[in-house]
């Protein structure tokens, strides 16, 4: 059996934070923070064009294989964004993950549980992604979580984490998710 689609109606309840489909709506906020230089020194760069941003997040909206979520509080306050795409089997990869100066200091730890706690719901079991060498504190916070290193390239570390360390990395960090969230 295959993983489920994204739905981009889901609204993932964490204890402080939630994650909700990114429209065009959010191109305003998205650009300024993937156009901030130290944020994104390890990401890819974007054109500074906010038509070109809402274009991009029309069609990753309208995309069944990909899930691009601002990260935001109870009552809306957008703090950051995180992606889930590439579906691989029963395995999908997540990045593209930026938090905004000024966010509580759960917010990262709380949104890659939310991510995991998704993922596994939608039936995936494992889940790989690429770090750039030298992005050291993300490459410390996922084998933190368990994650593997798999192989390297000129500028990216490629890891993988399979389910019982996902579950273990929920488990771990389960205070930073609400009650009952554990699958």
């Amino acid at each position: 059996m295959s993983p489920a689609p994204f739905d981009k109606s889901v609204r993932l309840q964490g204890r402080n934070i939630l994650l909700r489909a990114a429209t065009p709506d959010d191109a305003d906020f998205v650009l300024a923070l993937r156009s901030d230089a130290a944020k994104t020194r390890f990401l890819q760069p974007v054109q500074a064009d906010l038509q070109a941003q809402r274009d991009w997040l029309a069609k990753s909206h309208a995309d069944p294989r990909q899930l691009y979520c601002v990260i935001c509080t109870p009552d809306g306050e957008r703090l950051g964004l995180v992606r889930l795409y590439d579906p691989q089997g029963d395995s999908i990869c997540w990045g593209s993950w930026l938090i905004k100066d000024g966010a509580p200091a759960s917010t990262a730890i709380e949104s890659a549980l939310l991510v995991y706690l998704h993922a596994l719901a939608l039936g995936y079991r494992r889940s790989h992604f690429d770090v750039r060498i030298g992005n050291d504190s993300v490459i410390r916070f996922h084998t933190g979580f368990g994650a593997v290193e798999q192989r390297r390239s000129e500028q990216d570390i490629y890891f993988s984490i399979g389910e019982d360390a996902i579950r273990a990395a929920l488990h771990k960090y389960r205070r930073y998710l609400p009650a009952g969230a554990m699958p």
